[in-house]
């Protein structure tokens, strides 16, 4: 199997090991964190916990557990960040990431309209993404959320 990077964070909060941003909340089959190279607060991820590289190789209990939870992140970041509303993406198609991941990403009320739909990676992959400290307060307020606390 090629590299997978997303394996090796998986593998991290497994070791307990991870920071906040990158282990906000578990499930027996997701993991929820938030992306480690954006400038947007509350661009989450939900990824696979098993390695897998299409959606078709999904379970029924992994797809089943999905649903609510996409909703529940989407319903938290409404309330956190006041978004206007998420978006939802999947590739997979990076080198280093080729494992099914889903991007939840809050799309602001005043983004700029040359910043709306695929646009929204022009936040992605950036060279100042947002400090450790920033992602960590927030990945503590969904956590708390996601907890029901």
């Amino acid at each position: 199997m090629p590299s997978c990077h997303t394996c090796e964070l998986i593998q991290r909060r497994d070791a307990g090991i991870a920071p906040a941003w990158d282990c906000i909340h578990r499930t027996p089959y997701w993991d929820v964190v938030h992306s480690y190279n954006t400038t947007l607060p509350g661009w989450i991820v939900l990824v696979a916990r098993r390695h897998i590289t299409s959606i078709a190789e999904l379970t029924e209990a992994e797809a089943a557990e999905f649903g609510p939870l996409m909703r529940q992140v989407a319903v938290i970041l409404q309330d956190l960040t006041g978004c206007a509303k998420t978006y939802v993406m999947q590739f997979a198609e990076q080198a280093d990431h080729p494992h099914v991941h889903f991007h939840i990403v809050p799309r602001m009320p005043d983004l700029p309209a040359d910043c709306r739909g695929p646009n929204i990676f022009k936040y992605l992959g950036v060279q100042e993404p947002l400090t450790e400290e920033a992602m960590n307060q927030l990945a503590l307020q969904i956590r708390a959320q996601l907890a029901g606390k």
